[in-house]
């Protein structure tokens, strides 16, 4: 956390609202150190998930607090969200990946009951080829999803959101179902 006095109220719930979360046995939760100019107050987490055809994920879940506010937020807290995933290239030229992707996230928002206003980002998907002694796989195929929002409520249902933007990203299904998986020759 970042501050240098004994940290406000709301702040000090939110944090352990994002403490208290659970992942599934798939995902990977740290405490990371926040970044130190955004606002007065930090907390952030690192997130590392690996799906069924080794899809991996990471990503940074990140709580800002200002008690002034800042107007672009449109509140006191706002919630950061970075994630990056590695796709195989055949998903990598689906043109609608980009809005596939921001539907995770709208997706997770809404499922988990997260009330939010101002909601923006970014999804990117790129290429990258290498060339000569760079190691490394010949090529690679990303997304990166950034995106922030006011919370209105509660804390926890946002990092559950989260949570389910990090497994929809690496192919997971829902907990609770089954995947079936696809015998030899078929």
């Amino acid at each position: 956390m970042t501050g240098t006095s004994t940290a406000p109220e709301l702040f000090t719930q939110a944090v352990q609202a994002l403490k208290s979360l659970r992942p599934r046995p798939e995902l990977q939760l740290a405490e990371v150190r926040p970044p130190q100019r955004l606002a007065p107050w930090a907390f952030a987490l690192t997130a590392e998930a690996l799906g069924p055809a080794e899809v991996q994920a990471t990503g940074r879940l990140i709580l800002l607090h200002d008690p002034n506010g800042q107007e672009a937020w449109d509140g006191v807290l706002r919630v950061v969200a970075y994630v990056r995933a590695e796709l195989d290239a055949e998903l990598a030229d689906d043109p609608l990946l980009p809005s596939v992707g921001w539907s995770w996230l709208t997706d997770a928002l809404e499922a988990s009951g997260a009330a939010f206003t101002a909601l923006g980002g970014t999804v990117t998907d790129t290429s990258s080829a290498r060339f000569g002694d760079i190691a490394g796989p010949e090529r690679t195929d990303d997304l990166e999803l950034r995106a922030s929002w006011t919370p209105t409520g509660e804390l926890k249902p946002h990092g559950e959101a989260f949570l389910d933007l990090m497994a929809s990203v690496v192919g997971l299904p829902p907990v609770g179902v089954a995947l079936f998986e696809q015998r030899k020759g078929e």
